[in-house]
């Protein structure tokens, strides 16, 4: 995996203190299964926004998106 991702997070309320990766819903810890799983889960759910898109109407619709996208791998 990449070492693009670089969290600063002092109190680790976001990130696994053992791992460093984002806390995620699956509880996954290896950075290798998250990016598979991730890219998978996304890639689904970019089709589904493919087929019934939303429409921009300002800062809460990217926030819609985001949540659309990473539902399935973010609380």
């Amino acid at each position: 995996m990449s070492n693009s991702y670089k969290y600063i997070d002092p109190d680790y309320t976001y990130t696994d203190p053992k791992t460093g990766l984002l806390r995620n819903i699956q509880n996954i810890t290896d950075p290798d299964v998250l990016l598979f799983v991730e890219s998978g889960a996304v890639t689904k759910r970019l089709q589904e926004l493919y087929e019934n898109p939303i429409k921009i109407k300002g800062i809460e619709s990217l926030f819609e998106i985001h949540k659309q996208l990473f539902q399935d791998i973010y609380a």
